[in-house]
C-alpha cells in the first residue's frame, strides 16, 4: 500500500456508450461499515469508478471517530477498477463486493453519471467537510440517487452502510430472481481479484459469476 507511484491520466468517454453501473463495498471494520462505490461500464469494455475520499494532507490518515469532528476535506475521485478497486482487496486486505444494478434507463444512467461530474466540480470549487455519518461515500450514493428517483426512502441502512446492499435489495435495484444470499455469495470479488495476475481483463475476473453481469460462473 505504501510503495506505489502517482500518475494521474487523461480518459474520454462516450455517454452514448454507458451500460451498465454496478454497487461496490468494501469492508474494512467489520460488517457494518464499507466504502461504498459505483462503477459505470461501457459498450468498449472500459469501467470507471466513482468513489468519494477523504483529501489528506501529508502525515495524516483516516479515523472514523475524527471524520464526526470535521477533520477531513472531501474529494471524488474518478478511477479504473485496476486502481481503486484492486487497491483495496489485493493492497489493503479488504473484502470486496459487487452487485450489478438494474432497472435504470439509459437516461438515468447518463443524468447519475453527469450528476457525479457535477459533485466532483462542486468540491473542486468549494471543498467541503467530510462526516462519518452524514456526508460520506454512501450517503453522496444516496443523494446523487433521488436526483433521479426523488422519492427514495431515507433508512438506517445509509448509515450503517456494510447493510447498503440489503437497501438497494429491498429497492428492487439489484438483479431480479436471485435470493440475496446468492447476490452477496457470487458477488464477493475479493479471492478472483488477489488471483488475478497482469495482463488479465481485471474487471471481466471480478465479474464472473456475478449475477447480472452476464460474465460466466466462476471457475
Amino acid at each position: 500500500e505504501t510503495d506505489y507511484d502517482a500518475r494521474w491520466v487523461r480518459r474520454e468517454y462516450n455517454l452514448d456508450q454507458l451500460r451498465s453501473a454496478d454497487l461496490i463495498l468494501s469492508y474494512w471494520m467489520g460488517p457494518a461499515i464499507a466504502h461504498t462505490l459505483i462503477s459505470f461500464g461501457f459498450d468498449d469494455g472500459r469501467y470507471l469508478v466513482f468513489s468519494l475520499e477523504i483529501r489528506k494532507e501529508r502525515g495524516e490518515s483516516f479515523s472514523a471517530l475524527g471524520g464526526f469532528f470535521r477533520k477531513f476535506e472531501m474529494t471524488l475521485v474518478a478511477s479504473e477498477e485496476t486502481d481503486i478497486v484492486r487497491t483495496r482487496t489485493n493492497a489493503r486486505g479488504e473484502d470486496v463486493y459487487l452487485y450489478r444494478l438494474h432497472g435504470m434507463t439509459q437516461a438515468q444512467l447518463k443524468a447519475l453519471f453527469v450528476s457525479y461530474l457535477g459533485e466532483a466540480r462542486k468540491l473542486d470549487a468549494a471543498p467541503a467537510f467530510y462526516n462519518t455519518l452524514t456526508s460520506n461515500c454512501t450517503t453522496i450514493v444516496y443523494e446523487l440517487a433521488k436526483q433521479i428517483a426523488p422519492g427514495l426512502p431515507m433508512d438506517y441502512r445509509l448509515l450503517a452502510s456494510g447493510y447498503f446492499a440489503e437497501y438497494a435489495r429491498d429497492l428492487g435495484v439489484l438483479t431480479p430472481g436471485v435470493p440475496f444470499e446468492m447476490l452477496k455469495a457470487r458477488g464477493r470479488i475479493t479471492d478472483r481479484a488477489r488471483a488475478s495476475h497482469a495482463d488479465d481483463d481485471f474487471s471481466q475476473v471480478i465479474r464472473r459469476g456475478v449475477p447480472g453481469t452476464g460474465q460466466g460462473s466462476v471457475p
